[in-house]
């Protein structure tokens, strides 16, 4: 069997960041799926891992210096950016992500990302306020806008005993994107490529950034046990898979789920709702968002960190505090929030009335929503019946559908009101 990186040449770019020392676990990665790897360590990447590590895992030398002198006596830096079939930079941090979004070149990697016209896939990684931050978010919107392709970054723990998004993408997330990339720059016209995806260049949102959230969140009452409910993300899912066939560029952030990512789609994992709401800020901004996703109301208030043990006496009172209501933050933005926000009402009775009720607390522009009593039957099943309710309070009402023919119908909607 072919591997899927078969004779590809990859120059990866170890940026100063904690998460390099995953780096030398995807110089591995990529060997093993038919890649050769030459490495290029930044200062701030040798304060972390050795480029001596970085040469033994890929079997040939790492660079480091601007004015090594045997190096740049053949201009070294302008071989460096051309020599290879794609450009790895893993870990992206803000600083890189700075000099590359404004040109800055003070050293061997910066020269290099500015003197080079390959294929660039970064995956950012760093603290979540630094991702949050309007001058880092800048800079990303410049480099998707350069054409430089996006994995990750994922939410969960951080270095710094903080959690949200941030995280690195892993090795082998990192390997499958930079294949997907390489795949992509040789599909036919009418595709192209928009954060780090392989994007139709055609169809009602085509050049659009979508925003969609599915799935469940899984709130820890201790590290074994967790409140969740029955949401399968299949509808979410299905509009996220919807969006990019309409030519969006699509992030989808997701929950637990047990089912395939949708194809052609950016997808960052989160297991509670505050790591969904770091996450959802961080994707920003978008055109559109869609918030699909089943969201714990509630939390436990203090997470136990070993199994609540059974002593034969009475279980432990569970005090529950309220999660981020994530649909009405960004709905209530002030500043970037997305032209159309769409929020998803799950009632098991009087279903309109609390959708009604619902937009008008949470200010989105559209509602969605659907019985999820037994008698539905869609929490974990493949239909759905679904309500369009406006802000004006009007409603349409849709016969039992697909999720997929939902999510498809849904997109086509969410198009023709961006043109109104």
């Amino acid at each position: 069997m072919t591997k899927p990186l078969a004779d590809r040449r990859v120059l990866l770019i170890i940026g100063g960041g904690i998460a390099a020392y995953k780096s030398l676990d995807l110089i591995r990665r990529l060997r093993e799926r038919g890649a050769s790897v030459r490495p290029l360590l930044t200062q701030g990447a040798q304060e972390f891992v050795t480029p001596l590590a970085a040469a033994a895992l890929a079997g040939r030398p790492a660079h480091t210096d601007l004015f090594d002198r045997a190096d740049e006596a053949e201009i070294g830096h302008i071989r460096l950016a051309r020599e290879a079939d794609a450009v790895v930079v893993a870990p992206a941090t803000a600083n890189l992500m700075a000099r590359m979004a404004t040109g800055h070149a003070p050293d061997l990697a910066a020269t290099v990302l500015l003197a080079t016209t390959l294929p660039i896939l970064i995956a950012p990684a760093m603290n979540v306020a630094m991702w949050a931050h309007p001058a880092t978010r800048r800079n990303l919107a410049t480099l998707v806008a350069d054409g430089v392709r996006v994995v990750g970054p994922n939410a969960g723990p951080m270095a710094e005993a903080e959690t949200g998004a941030g995280r690195m993408a892993e090795p082998v997330e990192i390997a499958e994107a930079l294949a997907a990339m390489l795949i992509e720059a040789e599909e036919p016209a009418g595709f192209g490529v928009l954060s780090g995806r392989a994007v139709k260049t055609t169809g009602p949102l085509a050049g659009r950034r979508v925003l969609v959230t599915s799935g469940p969140t899984h709130e820890p009452i201790d590290p074994v046990r967790f409140i969740a409910n029955r949401s399968s993300g299949r509808q979410g899912h299905a509009i996220a898979a919807a969006a990019a066939e309409a030519g969006a560029a699509v992030t989808l952030v997701s929950g637990p789920v047990a089912i395939p990512d949708p194809p052609g789609v950016t997808v960052v994992r989160v297991e509670t709702a505050r790591e969904m709401l770091a996450a959802v800020e961080a994707a920003l901004p978008a055109t559109i968002a869609v918030f699909a996703a089943a969201v714990g109301d509630w939390r436990p208030e203090n997470a136990q960190g070993a199994k609540i043990k059974k002593d034969g006496a009475a279980p432990p009172p569970l005090a529950l505090v309220e999660n981020p209501d994530i649909l009405a933050t960004i709905a209530g933005l002030a500043c970037g929030r997305p032209d159309l926000v769409v929020g998803f009402a799950a009632e098991t009775d009087t279903v309109l009335d609390h959708a009604r009720e619902k937009i008008a607390r949470k200010g989105c522009d559209l509602i969605v929503a659907n019985d999820v009593s037994a008698a539905g039957g869609v929490m974990g099943g493949t239909a759905n019946t679904v309500h369009l309710i406006a802000r004006d309070g009007t409603v349409e009402t849709w016969p039992r559908l697909d999720k997929d023919e939902v999510g498809r119908r849904l997109v086509a909607r969410f198009a023709a009101l961006l043109v109104r």
